[in-house]
Protein backbone atom coordinates (compact mmCIF):
# COMPACT_ATOMS: atom_id res chain seq x y z
CA UNK A 1 0.00 0.00 0.00
CA UNK A 2 1.15 3.49 -1.12
CA UNK A 3 1.59 5.85 2.22
CA UNK A 4 -0.15 8.93 1.33
CA UNK A 5 2.00 12.24 1.99
CA UNK A 6 0.10 15.20 3.50
CA UNK A 7 0.22 18.12 1.08
CA UNK A 8 0.90 21.69 1.84
CA UNK A 9 -2.05 24.33 1.21
CA UNK A 10 -1.67 27.79 -0.07
CA UNK A 11 -3.15 29.08 2.78
CA UNK A 12 -1.30 27.10 4.94
CA UNK A 13 1.97 28.41 3.46
CA UNK A 14 0.86 32.03 3.56
CA UNK A 15 -0.30 31.35 7.45
CA UNK A 16 3.06 30.06 8.35
CA UNK A 17 4.70 33.45 8.46
CA UNK A 18 2.20 34.40 10.91
CA UNK A 19 3.10 31.68 12.82
CA UNK A 20 5.49 32.11 15.42
CA UNK A 21 7.59 28.99 15.90
CA UNK A 22 9.57 27.42 19.03
CA UNK A 23 12.58 25.88 19.28
CA UNK A 24 15.17 24.67 22.09
CA UNK A 25 18.94 23.50 22.14
CA UNK A 26 20.42 22.09 24.80
CA UNK A 27 23.89 23.82 25.85
CA UNK A 28 26.48 22.72 28.62
CA UNK A 29 23.83 20.91 30.55
CA UNK A 30 20.91 23.75 30.11
CA UNK A 31 18.34 24.65 27.02
CA UNK A 32 17.71 27.66 25.45
CA UNK A 33 14.21 28.12 24.17
CA UNK A 34 14.02 30.61 21.32
CA UNK A 35 11.26 31.47 18.62
CA UNK A 36 10.96 32.46 15.33
CA UNK A 37 8.94 33.29 12.07
CA UNK A 38 9.73 32.21 8.51
CA UNK A 39 9.86 35.04 5.95
CA UNK A 40 8.24 36.51 3.46
CA UNK A 41 10.35 37.45 0.55
CA UNK A 42 9.54 41.25 1.11
CA UNK A 43 10.89 40.40 4.24
CA UNK A 44 13.74 38.91 3.72
CA UNK A 45 17.01 40.78 4.63
CA UNK A 46 18.68 42.88 1.44
CA UNK A 47 22.10 42.11 1.35
CA UNK A 48 24.96 41.61 -1.48
CA UNK A 49 25.56 38.08 -2.62
CA UNK A 50 29.13 37.59 -3.31
CA UNK A 51 31.30 38.75 -6.23
CA UNK A 52 32.78 36.44 -8.56
CA UNK A 53 36.09 37.67 -7.77
CA UNK A 54 36.08 36.96 -4.22
CA UNK A 55 38.42 34.53 -2.93
CA UNK A 56 36.94 31.21 -1.53
CA UNK A 57 37.00 32.13 2.09
CA UNK A 58 35.54 36.04 1.17
CA UNK A 59 32.63 34.30 -0.26
CA UNK A 60 32.38 31.55 2.55
CA UNK A 61 32.21 34.99 4.50
CA UNK A 62 29.60 36.96 2.42
CA UNK A 63 26.83 33.62 2.43
CA UNK A 64 27.68 33.28 6.83
CA UNK A 65 26.75 37.09 6.98
CA UNK A 66 23.35 36.58 4.86
CA UNK A 67 22.66 33.16 7.02
CA UNK A 68 23.08 35.39 9.89
CA UNK A 69 21.17 38.43 8.61
CA UNK A 70 18.16 36.09 7.74
CA UNK A 71 18.18 34.19 11.22
CA UNK A 72 18.93 37.33 12.94
CA UNK A 73 15.42 38.78 10.73
CA UNK A 74 12.98 35.39 11.91
CA UNK A 75 14.00 35.93 15.73
CA UNK A 76 13.21 39.49 15.19
CA UNK A 77 9.79 39.04 13.51
CA UNK A 78 8.60 36.42 16.28
CA UNK A 79 10.00 38.63 18.62
CA UNK A 80 7.96 41.46 17.91
CA UNK A 81 4.41 39.32 17.47
CA UNK A 82 5.45 38.01 21.04
CA UNK A 83 7.41 40.19 22.98
CA UNK A 84 7.03 38.37 26.40
CA UNK A 85 8.93 35.16 25.17
CA UNK A 86 12.03 36.81 23.52
CA UNK A 87 15.02 34.99 24.59
CA UNK A 88 17.38 36.07 21.82
CA UNK A 89 17.91 39.56 20.72
CA UNK A 90 20.31 41.25 17.51
CA UNK A 91 22.07 43.25 20.26
CA UNK A 92 23.51 40.04 21.87
CA UNK A 93 23.59 38.03 18.91
CA UNK A 94 27.58 38.38 18.65
CA UNK A 95 28.08 38.09 21.88
CA UNK A 96 26.81 34.57 22.49
CA UNK A 97 29.26 31.18 22.20
CA UNK A 98 29.40 30.58 18.28
CA UNK A 99 27.96 26.80 19.25
CA UNK A 100 24.86 28.57 20.83
CA UNK A 101 24.28 30.66 17.26
CA UNK A 102 25.29 27.87 15.34
CA UNK A 103 22.79 25.73 17.50
CA UNK A 104 20.10 28.03 16.70
CA UNK A 105 20.77 28.84 13.10
CA UNK A 106 21.03 25.34 12.68
CA UNK A 107 17.54 24.63 14.02
CA UNK A 108 16.03 27.56 12.40
CA UNK A 109 17.40 26.83 8.77
CA UNK A 110 17.60 23.10 9.13
CA UNK A 111 13.46 23.31 9.53
CA UNK A 112 13.18 24.87 6.53
CA UNK A 113 15.40 22.80 4.50
CA UNK A 114 13.36 19.44 5.42
CA UNK A 115 10.39 21.14 4.41
CA UNK A 116 12.46 21.63 0.81
CA UNK A 117 13.32 18.30 1.07
CA UNK A 118 9.60 16.76 1.26
CA UNK A 119 8.50 18.77 -1.57
CA UNK A 120 11.24 16.87 -3.40
CA UNK A 121 10.18 14.07 -2.02
CA UNK A 122 6.91 14.90 -3.55
CA UNK A 123 8.20 15.90 -6.77
CA UNK A 124 10.02 12.69 -7.56
CA UNK A 125 7.20 10.51 -7.10
CA UNK A 126 4.84 12.42 -9.65
CA UNK A 127 7.77 12.52 -12.32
Amino acid sequence: MTEKKNTWTIEELIALTDEVQTGEIDFQGKSLKFQWCELTEAEEPKVKLPAGEMSTEETNKAYQDIATARVLEMIEKANTKRPAKRTLVREAWDKLPSTVRWAVSSKIIGGSQEVGSNFREVDEVES
